[in-house]
């Protein structure tokens, strides 16, 4: 039995955006939608670790909650051909219009997207034998969407949730060296919290945790351009003013650490939890 000790900074309630701060995500999402895919690293560890644990299943009919522009959504199909149907599911129209598009560039058909809240999926109670989420499960109502994960799978099938832990978050380069990144980037979990949340639905069991470590090398130019581009929606947090300061203090401080403009070197870090629908 996989146990963790209660955490002292354990979420009572869920925190998620709502209201203004929910509008001010939706227009980042939106502003993004047409080169999201191109600002942000995919990594093709955790699909190959997919891969992997459903290799007995001949047939996925899965579903995708928070897809953006479709970068995992590409690679699913990639690593599980000709046995994927693929419900793609977002809040944001404009990030699912980007995907449709890049799906069938690639001749990609069996798939279906679905404008949507990760909390009220409209799909069928245990329609689909594996659900999916990519590094998005910090902009959703958690419990409510593991009660939908609960309702949509069938017994036996699988949820992946591929997210960043506020640990490895903090150890990232930007959080190590971007000002007030760890500070704005609240709504990350850590694994104590993740495994109480879980335990509470009982038809879900957590199968496994897996741990993803990437050695990343990019220049200080390429770093700024990510951060401009507002490659990851923490920096849609800042205030315009605040933002351009603290950019400054960015290039600022990794010129003292790494004299080498064009390799700037550090590790990225994920966390997959697998969970079994009993």
């Amino acid at each position: 039995m996989l146990g963790f000790r209660d955490s002292s900074k354990q979420r009572s309630t869920l925190t998620f955006l709502g209201g203004t701060d929910m509008n001010n995500m939706q227009d980042h999402f939106t502003t993004i939608s047409s080169e999201y895919r191109d600002i942000r690293t995919t990594d093709t560890e955790p699909i190959r670790h997919i891969k992997s644990k459903l290799k007995n299943l001949r047939t996925l009919h899965a579903v995708d909650v928070g897809c953006g522009a479709g970068r995992y959504v590409l690679e699913l199909f990639e690593h599980l051909p000709n046995r994927l149907f693929l419900h793609c599911v977002d809040l944001n129209m404009h990030m699912l219009n980007s995907l449709s598009r890049f799906l069938s560039a690639n001749d990609i058909r069996s798939f279906k997207t679905i404008q949507s809240p990760a909390e009220e999926i409209p799909l069928k109670d245990q329609s689909v034998n594996c659900v999916f989420t990519f590094n998005a499960i910090h902009h959703f109502d958690i419990q409510a969407f593991l009660q939908e994960t609960s309702r949509l799978l069938k017994p036996g099938g699988f949820a992946f949730i591929y997210t960043r832990l506020r640990s490895q978050n903090a150890r990232s380069i930007w959080g190590q060296f971007f000002p007030k990144f760890t500070q704005k980037e609240s709504r990350l979990y850590e694994i104590d919290e993740l495994y109480h949340t879980i335990s509470s639905f009982p038809a879900l069991s957590l199968d496994e945790i897996a741990f993803f470590t990437y050695s990343r090398t990019e220049s200080l130019e390429v770093l700024v351009d990510k951060a401009l581009k507002r490659h990851y929606s923490t920096f849609a947090l800042y205030a315009q003013e605040e933002f351009a300061q603290c950019l400054e203090e960015f290039k600022q401080r990794l010129s003292m650490v790494f004299p080498d403009a064009s390799r700037i070197c550090w590790q990225d870090e994920n966390v997959m939890l697998i969970l079994h629908r009993r």
